[in-house]
Parts: C-alpha cells; sequence; structure tokens
C-alpha cells in the first residue's frame, strides 16, 4: 500500500472511530440502580444505545477522585430491545470498594451512584409511609378520618344476612388511587409484612404509633401496619360462616378525591360489602369468574397464623389463632377460587388459582397439625409453577399472589425428598423466566402486564427463598437484575417507587389524588410499571396531560408514562407496596451481613438513645441522662463574615458543629471556601430553606404564609444549591426552619419530605447574636448572652441535650460578635461535664 493510500485508510478509520464515539455518546445511555449496589453482591449497570455502536470496555471513576477504579472488559454484545439497537451489561462486581462512583463507556457517562453495605438502609420503612397513608378509616396522612360508614352487605342471604345489613367495615387500606378495599389483597398484604418481620426484623424502626402518628410504641412500625390489616380482615371475617370480598367497587372510579365520604352508590355514605358464596357475582352486565370459596379464605388463615405466632403472649394472640381455623374451613365450603365484583366496567382481579394458596394456608399450620404437611404437599404437585412464569402474558391478577408463597413456607418445614421436590417447583420457574431474561440486555423475562412491577418484585423474592433454600448463588445476578429494574436500570432510566432514592429520577406525577389535586407526596408507593404498547394502545380512557419526557424510550414493545393521565403504568399500588417491604428488608439485612462480615461478631458498646422533647412537631432538646450533652449549630442566610474563623476555631478545640444554609447562602461565590473547608473537617451541613421564608405568621403562628407547594420548591432548590457543591444531601435529614418559626403543619411537610423538623433549646438566648443597638430592649450584647449562659450552666444538668444556636455572620449594625466567644463557650460546657455533640450525634 502506498502512503498516500495508507494516510487515506488512516483517515477514514479515524473519522469512524470519532464520528461512531459522537453518535455513541449523544445516543447511547447507561442505566444504573439509583439506590446503589451493594459491595459483595452483583453490580452490573446497563449500557444501551439507539445506533449499531460497539464497546470494548468500560471504567469505573471514582467521584471523589477523578480516578478510574476499576476498568475491565465490555462483554457480550445483545441485539436490539425496546427502544434501543444494542446494548451491554457492564459487570463491576468483582470490584469490592465502597463510595461514589460513576461508570464512562462508549462516550456515555452514567449518573452518580454509591456502593455500600448499607445504600438499602431504611428503604422498608420509607415505604410504609404509603401503606399508612392509604389507611381507610383513620387516616394519619391527613389527620381525618374517611369511610365510617361502610357498609351494608350484598350476597349473604344464603348464610342468614339479608342483603343490605349493615356491618362494621371501617378500617384496612385503600387498595391504590381508587379507594375500593379487596380482602385477598389486603390479606397477601398483610402477611408480607408480617413476614418481613419475622424474616428481617433488625431493620425495622419504631417511629410511629399504632395509629400511624409520630411517635414510638414500643412495637416495630411494620408490626402497627400488619396489625392494621388485621383489624380489618377480623372485621371482614366476623364469624366463622361469615367471609367479605371486597368493599364497595367501581362505581368509586367515577371520580378522583381526596378519601372522605362517598355517596356514590344511592345508601348515602354507607359502601357495600360482598359476601363470598362462591358463586359469580355482579351488580351490573358484568359477570365474575368465582368458582369457590378458597382462594380468599385462604389468605385470611395463612395471615392469621402468622399473626398469632408473631403477637403470641398478646391478647390478639388467641383470636388470630382461633380466625386462621375458621378461615382454613372456610376455604372447604366449595373449593375453588373466588373473583372481584364489577359493575361499571370489565376490569376485575380475575384470579384463576387457588390451590397455592391452600398450599400456604395448610403450611402455616403444621405446628399445630402435622398432617397439614401431606395436604400441603398434595395441594403444591397440583400447582408445581405458577402459570405465568416463562410466559408472555396473562389477565389482570390471574395469577396472584404472583408467586407461590406456599413452596416457601412448606419447604422450610420437610425434612425428607419432597424438600427437593418443592425446591425444584421453585428452579423450573424461574428457570422459564432465565430462558426468556438472557436473551435481552435487561434480563428481563417478565411479560408486560399490567402491574408488571408487582411481577417484577415476586419473581425477586422467589429468587431470594430459592438461593435462602439451597445456598446457590446460581440465579443471584438474575434476582439483582429484577430489583436494578425497580430503581432506574430499565429502559426510561426512571425508579418505579415515588421518592426512592429522593435525589434520583423517580415518578413525580402517578395516577393520584394526592398528588394530582394537593400535590402531596405518596412516598414509598410501587406505581404499577410499564405495559406492553398493545395493552396501552386498548385501554379505557387514558389520556396523558402533559408531554411525555420519556418519548425517546417508547418503544413498540412497551411504554411508561409519569403522566397522571396513565392509571396503567403510573398507579401506585398498595399490595405491590407491601411486596416491595418484604423485599427491601431482605436487601437492608443484606447490608447488615456484610457489615457484620466486616467488623467480625465482637460486640459492641450499646449506649442509651436519647430523649427527643418535641415543640410543634419539631425537636428542640435530645436528653441523654447517661451521657449530658449539648450540641452546636450556626445557621447563615446573607452574612458570612465569622465563617473562617468559627471554623478555625472548631478544628482547634476538636469540635464537630451543624452548620445549615439557606440556598442563596451556599450559592454564594465568596462563602464557598469556607463551605468546603467545613465539609473536609466533616461538620453537619444542612438546609434552611432557599430564600429564607416566613412560613407563617409571627402573631398567629397558626396562620400559614406559604402553601405546601411554595415550601417544596423552595426546599428543593435549597438541596439543589448543596448538591452543586458535592454536598451529599442524602445524608441531610435534619432541617432547621428559616427564622426558626414554624407550626404543625410545617412539621408534616418536613417529615413528607423525609425530613426532620429541629430548632434551639428555649430560653438559651444565644440565637439572640443576631441583635444590633438600635433595636432597643431586643438587643443583647456579648456579656447579657455569655451570663446567660453562664446562669443556666451554673444548675447542674440545666443544658443536657440542649440545642445552642449561633450565627456564622450577623448585620454589620452589630459591632461585636458572639462567634468571637466560642472558645469560652466551649470552655463553660466542658467546664460543667458536658460532651459537645454534632447535632444529628445528639438527636440521633
Amino acid at each position: 500500500m502506498n502512503k498516500l493510500n495508507f494516510n487515506r485508510v488512516l483517515f477514514t478509520a479515524l473519522l469512524i472511530f470519532f464520528t461512531g464515539n459522537l453518535i455513541a455518546k449523544e445516543n447511547s445511555w447507561i442505566r444504573i440502580n439509583q439506590l446503589g449496589y451493594q459491595p459483595n453482591g452483583s453490580k452490573v449497570a446497563v449500557f444501551v444505545s439507539k445506533e449499531q455502536a460497539s464497546i470494548t470496555h468500560f471504567e469505573l471513576v471514582s467521584v471523589a477522585s477523578k480516578q478510574v477504579v476499576f476498568k475491565t472488559t465490555a462483554g457480550q454484545r445483545f441485539g436490539a430491545y425496546g427502544p434501543f439497537a444494542m446494548g451491554y451489561r457492564l459487570n463491576f462486581s468483582a470490584f469490592k470498594g465502597k463510595g461514589k462512583f460513576y461508570i464512562k463507556a462508549g462516550g456515555a457517562k452514567s449518573p452518580e451512584f454509591r456502593i455500600d453495605n448499607q445504600v438499602y438502609k431504611g428503604t422498608a420503612d420509607f415505604c410504609l409511609q404509603y401503606m399508612r397513608q392509604q389507611r381507610s378509616g383513620y387516616n394519619p396522612f391527613l389527620k381525618d378520618s374517611c369511610h365510617t360508614h361502610d357498609g351494608y352487605t350484598l350476597y349473604g342471604a344464603a348464610a342468614g344476612l339479608p342483603d343490605s345489613t349493615i356491618i362494621d367495615a371501617s378500617g384496612g387500606w385503600h387498595d391504590a388511587s381508587d379507594y375500593l378495599q379487596y380482602s385477598t389483597t389486603t390479606a397477601n398484604a398483610t402477611f408480607h409484612l408480617l413476614a418481613a418481620y419475622r424474616d428481617f426484623k433488625n431493620v425495622f424502626a419504631d417511629q410511629y404509633d399504632w395509629n400511624g402518628l409520630k411517635g414510638k410504641n414500643n412495637r416495630a412500625d411494620i408490626m402497627d401496619e400488619a396489625k392494621w390489616g388485621l383489624d380489618w380482615l377480623v372485621k371482614m371475617h366476623p364469624r366463622k360462616d361469615w367471609m367479605f370480598n371486597q368493599l364497595a367497587d367501581d362505581r368509586d372510579h367515577m371520580s378522583m378525591r381526596i378519601p372522605k365520604e362517598d355517596a356514590y352508590y344511592g345508601r348515602g355514605f354507607e359502601r357495600p360489602v360482598y359476601f363470598i358464596n362462591g358463586e359469580p357475582q355482579q351488580r351490573g352486565k358484568f359477570l365474575n369468574n368465582t368458582k369457590g370459596t378458597s382462594s380468599t379464605a385462604a389468605k385470611f388463615s395463612a395471615a392469621f397464623s402468622l399473626a398469632s405466632q408473631l403477637f403470641k403472649g398478646t391478647p390478639q394472640a388467641d383470636l388470630y389463632a382461633t380466625k386462621s381455623l375458621s378461615a382454613y374451613e372456610y376455604a372447604f365450603i366449595k373449593p375453588g377460587v373466588t373473583q372481584t365484583a364489577s359493575v361499571r366496567s370489565p376490569y376485575i382481579y380475575a384470579e384463576d388459582n387457588w390451590v397455592d394458596d391452600m398450599e400456604l394456608a395448610s403450611a402455616m399450620l403444621i405446628a399445630k397439625d402435622q398432617t397439614a404437611a401431606d395436604k400441603a404437599f398434595q395441594y403444591a404437585l397440583q400447582e408445581p409453577v405458577t402459570p405465568w412464569l416463562g410466559k408472555d402474558t396473562a389477565s389482570h391478577y390471574q395469577w396472584y399472589p404472583f408467586i407461590n408463597l406456599g413452596h416457601y413456607e412448606l419447604a422450610k418445614q420437610l425434612k425428607d425428598k419432597r424438600r427437593d421436590t418443592i425446591i425444584q417447583f421453585y428452579r423450573n420457574g424461574i428457570e422459564g423466566v432465565w430462558n426468556k431474561a438472557k436473551q435481552n440486555v435487561f434480563y428481563r423475562g417478565i411479560p408486560f402486564i399490567w402491574c408488571s412491577n408487582n411481577l417484577t418484585v415476586s419473581f425477586a423474592i422467589q429468587c431470594l427463598w430459592y438461593s435462602n433454600l439451597t445456598g446457590s448463588k446460581e440465579f443471584d445476578e438474575l434476582a439483582q437484575a429484577n430489583i436494578d429494574w425497580l430503581f432506574g436500570c430499565n429502559p426510561w432510566g426512571t425508579s418505579m417507587v415515588y421518592g426512592l432514592p429522593e435525589w434520583g429520577d423517580t415518578p413525580v406525577d402517578p395516577h393520584s389524588a394526592f398528588t394530582h389535586i394537593k400535590n402531596y407526596p405518596i412516598n414509598g408507593g410501587l406505581v404499577d410499571g410499564p405495559v406492553y404498547t398493545s395493552i396501552y394502545k386498548n385501554l379505557i380512557g387514558i389520556q396523558l396531560n402533559d408531554p411525555d419526557e420519556y418519548a425517546e424510550f417508547q418503544s413498540d414493545l412497551a411504554v411508561y408514562h409519569d403522566d397522571y393521565g396513565d392509571y396503567s403504568t403510573n398507579e401506585p399500588t398498595m399490595d405491590g407496596t407491601a411486596s416491595l417491604v418484604y423485599l427491601l428488608a431482605a436487601k437492608e439485612q443484606e447490608g447488615l451481613s456484610g457489615l457484620k462480615s466486616i467488623t467480625g461478631d465482637r460486640k459492641t458498646q450499646i449506649t442509651q438513645a436519647s430523649i427527643p422533647i418535641y415543640q410543634m412537631g419539631a425537636v428542640v432538646k435530645s436528653l441523654n441522662p447517661a451521657e449530658p450533652a449539648v450540641a452546636l449549630v450556626f445557621t447563615g442566610d446573607e452574612y458570612a463574615e465569622g465563617l473562617t474563623t468559627v471554623e478555625q476555631i472548631l478544628a482547634r478545640e476538636k469540635v464537630k458543629a451543624g452548620f445549615f444554609f439557606t440556598g442563596r447562602f451556599y450559592r454564594n461565590p465568596a462563602f464557598t471556601k469556607g463551605i468546603k473547608a467545613l465539609q473536609k473537617n466533616n461538620h453537619y451541613l444542612g438546609a434552611h430553606s432557599n430564600n429564607h421564608l416566613l412560613y407563617n405568621d409571627w402573631t398567629n403562628r397558626n396562620q400559614l404564609l406559604v402553601s405546601y407547594d411554595s415550601f417544596n420548591t423552595d426546599l428543593k432548590k435549597n438541596f439543589l444549591a448543596m448538591e452543586d457543591l458535592g454536598i451529599d444531601t442524602r445524608d441531610s435529614k435534619l432541617f432547621i426552619p428559616p427564622y426558626e418559626w414554624w407550626n404543625d403543619s410545617v412539621a408534616n411537610w418536613c417529615d413528607w419530605n423525609g425530613l426532620r423538623l429541629f430548632s434551639f433549646t428555649p430560653g438559651t438566648y444565644t440565637n439572640a447574636d443576631y441583635t444590633w443597638p438600635e433595636m432597643g430592649n431586643s438587643y443583647q450584647s456579648n456579656a447579657a448572652l455569655m451570663n446567660k449562659l453562664k446562669d443556666l450552666a451554673a444548675t447542674p444538668g440545666k443544658l443536657n441535650g440542649n440545642i445552642l444556636l449561633l450565627h456564622v455572620g450577623t448585620d454589620p449594625r452589630r459591632k461585636e460578635k458572639l462567634y468571637n466567644e466560642l472558645p469560652a463557650i466551649i470552655r463553660l460546657l466542658r467546664s460543667k461535664g458536658y460532651a459537645i455533640k454534632r447535632i444529628d450525634e445528639l438527636i440521633n
């Protein structure tokens, strides 16, 4: 080849190379699990492109150091899937480090993500927020009651219950964004919550009372929530010969509204309660295909059996044990499936299987009756594999509850060859999905039917249970791919859980009255998920309200819309969320196990928890009798002339403090150096509102001056300013209100956003360091403030748990600055025996 031809070839090759990279960059994406990854778990991101681009390797880059910490080959090239022409699974499981990272491949860059044992910490409890918000009867989110007149009976005449008999059916959970209530989904949700506590009790906190309001009651919040479901199930099975299948029907769909009382049924505020008689039922032209009493009754029995074990020693235990047996007997009245009823539309929960429910109910009775194992095994043989596994489609809730829970509960208790048989059933189902999943880059083997996310959660749980039963890690990557899908490793790059993670791309406009009418968050709600495009195009009454932000990722295969108008993909469900609670608890437990493997089994010192003192929903003091302590907190908005001085004094005195700044403070380039110094020295950095808004009237504290929308928008801007400086707002859960002035409504808003509201301890006076002489009697000199602090310190224990507030800068008209007295303040506190803790350590 002559030199001229060689140069032409080289030029052409370089042109193709650089053009290819440009195409890849503009038309390629790297999808990740936005929650992050566990160091010892399966860690895979997905590179996808709309072009026929090829990549040979990828790099994992540390956000902190900007250095490549891991580099390896891209692996197998996958073909077209959905909107993409090709893709690669970028497996970095071999990397065991921790920190914050991003991935680079083919000119594309992923969002930043964490690798840490605690990436799932608190996620299960987070999703319980949605369960509490779905409560009927008394709703703790709204702090109001709804549907208190339920209800009047139908179809119970053969059991001596004439139609229109009034019974008490108030309570339970609304099923989704409508306010129907189904026994089958409630029993399944309750079982999942109970099982989550049984299997992973260490991950659950006690932050709420039984009624869903803030406050501890010496019972894990998940058990309070499970009991809420149990209380309603008791009402739906009030006698051994009475059982009800659903409360209300699709006449509920006549309008979207915040739950109150409904007058859609021609009976005032009463709603119909459907008796389980084992026969097809209708209240209009739509006839369901009910064939028996077993499917719902068996779910009742299983939930009550588990409850009787977990509530052992309480007054409820005997009641639940009795109900488990009577519900089990009810299932035998007429063996067969019980479906839900509909009046105005053809959409029902068209459940077609029931032997899986009988297997579960029987397995839960083995402890009381060993012959129940034989019965359970016979039921298992009748449905070895849940029918949708490995298939392309199914009807809505046709194979419910999506996986066979009975297999797991039975296999755990069997000791003979039957155990191996049951385990093989699980494996066969997993392999059916795997045979489809391994053909595409997302390892997607779940059919895109209505509520595909519910199937995704359940399948991941089946993989988890198979691993628990066998010790095999064979399907770990497949299981994790389904979890990753839920949190952003999908074609749309979005999480399917409202508000989780709070820093990520998550649903913001779900099909929910709470968000659409009031702009209230529905934290933790799992939305339905993508559906086949063919299904979407044939559903009744769907019309998008806004331009589709995911338009370039829709395809002929499947669609997902974050739009109120799409009830098929973007409506949260109660039972799906309850199942997700179990899955997230399992992942959090894995993280705790990872921490244990690092720290070993050495015993750790248990310290007594602090006791928070509240004022209008905000912590203003946090007492620990065993360890007297105080916290120093600094706020800033316009002024920061003392920022460097404060930072240097704290460094010299080896004290960690909390700093809470407004968004405009964080954005001020003159303050950046000081903020970076605080961050480097591990002080707590938090939010103080973006524009230093006054939330409520000075003279009438109950009168709000801002709406929730304006509060939320302003708060998000504050956090965005922090993130622009590289501050990880996931660790900034404390919030001090501007002007340190708030009311109960503001406290609720903070709670909705996952924030803990706090303020300075009243009567400590240091917060008056902003005053200047021209303010007259309001002015407090340094000497006056120091004398008052000394007076407080003179009384032993008087300052224990106190939060002292100072400002990093003040109006120039104040010539003396209290922060210059900081060394004296620190010496005073230490001389009186007080430890000086960072604010998050004092409160938590």
